[in-house]
């Protein structure tokens, strides 16, 4: 019997068997409360500062610089607005091509008013370097780039952009939700070229939805966006989910353990996918920078996206239509537009990304079905004609 193929894997991952194994306990038996003086409540306190230092060493950060949320999309937004509640309003830059969980919080700051810069990236989907050095020259007090894209994949350099806006006086804050586990990531390093804040989070690298962290130097001053009784250095208050921190921990632990080999493995499934795909005679968006080596992004001229997803799934295979995040928006991916992408070819993207499980045998599969089943959807469209 065939079994349904899972290629999503920038969207959610599999929660890894070695982390379901040490939530557990923390579901049952050990269900204290982190904050209270007993032996139940020091127990929970110890298991989440382990996992704190697992989150840590994962990033090469500090574990006092690590702030558990319950999501990348709360850290995203505990720093953006956190740290404009603490600045007199001004120029905020973000890229053209930031998850909407940045991009929203922007713009609902220009709202405020500040002035919202929308930084430019090339058809390659980089940070455009000369125009970026014109927004710097406006003095930005916040600034947001991701490391990497979560449709495309493509990896920014971030220490050459940080060094340029440190010289504005900037804080410099990174999504980092998509590269953690795939590329090498060191907080100390960026930190040292000027990025200030750092996103990762627990169900892109086999942990469990619900866990997060906003990595931050000790030195900006943030609002917390969730007031009470002062947890997480009095920047995210709220009773610690225990169990999904401790999965945090692990998950981040095999992701190091893990990197570079299952970087290695994805690379040559990734060349095996496109050697395919232009054989089907896709467009492959973002191919001439660097990117997650699990990652493409593709479009087959004159076919709908959304279509396709929906064709492939019910041959068992489960890939994306631009993000999931914002896949119940028609328009045609943001990031594929500020690429400079014409929209009837952005509104035909599928995202495949593939993972800890994926097989070669798998790829060569969806391959087959994907031939199948743009030959008939062609076939539709010419019949329509």
């Amino acid at each position: 019997m065939f079994a349904p193929v899972y290629l999503d894997h920038n969207a959610s991952t599999p929660a890894d068997p070695a982390v379901v194994e040490a939530m557990l306990p923390y579901l049952s038996a050990q269900f204290g409360n982190a904050s209270s003086r007993h032996e139940y409540g020091r127990a929970a306190r110890r298991a989440v500062d382990e996992a704190r230092s697992k989150v840590a060493a994962a990033v090469g950060a500090h574990p006092t610089e690590v702030v558990f949320t319950s999501g990348g999309s709360e850290a995203n937004n505990l720093l953006i607005k956190g740290a404009a509640a603490c600045l007199k309003p001004g120029v905020l830059a973000v890229s053209a091509i930031e998850h909407p969980c940045v991009l929203k919080p922007a713009e609902q700051l220009e709202r405020r008013g500040w002035t919202l810069d929308r930084l430019a990236v090339n058809a390659d989907g980089r940070i455009d370097a000369s125009r970026f050095a014109v927004a710097m020259g406006r003095k930005p007090k916040i600034v947001s780039v991701m490391l990497a894209n979560n449709e495309t994949g493509v990896v920014q350099d971030l220490e050459l952009l940080a060094e340029r806006a440190r010289l504005t006086g900037a804080w410099f804050h990174t999504d980092a939700v998509q590269a953690v586990g795939k590329i090498d990531v060191d907080f100390r390093r960026l930190n040292a070229a000027g990025v200030h804040a750092l996103t990762v989070s627990a169900h892109k690298i086999g942990g469990p939805k619900g866990a997060a962290a906003l990595v931050l130097d000790k030195r900006i001053e943030l609002e917390p966006l969730i007031a009470g009784g002062g947890h997480e250095r009095g920047l995210r208050s709220g009773t610690e989910n225990v169990a999904a921190i401790v999965g945090f921990g692990v998950a981040c632990e095999l992701a190091v353990q893990r990197r570079a080999a299952l970087a290695q493995r994805l690379l040559k499934l990734r060349g095996e996918l496109e050697h395919g795909l232009r054989g089907c005679g896709a467009t492959l968006f973002g191919q001439a920078a660097e990117r997650l080596p699990n990652t493409v992004y593709f479009a087959i001229p004159d076919v709908d996206g959304e279509t396709l997803v929906g064709h492939l799934d019910r041959a068992g295979y489960a890939v994306a239509s631009g993000a999931a995040c914002s896949s119940a928006n028609p328009e045609p991916s943001h990031v594929l537009r500020a690429m400079g992408v014409a929209p009837d070819l952005a509104r035909g993207a599928v995202r495949v990304s593939l993972g800890y499980g994926n097989t070669a045998e798998q790829v060569a599969g969806f391959l087959i079905a994907l031939q199948a089943t743009v030959a008939r959807l062609q076939g539709l469209t010419a019949m329509a004609v």
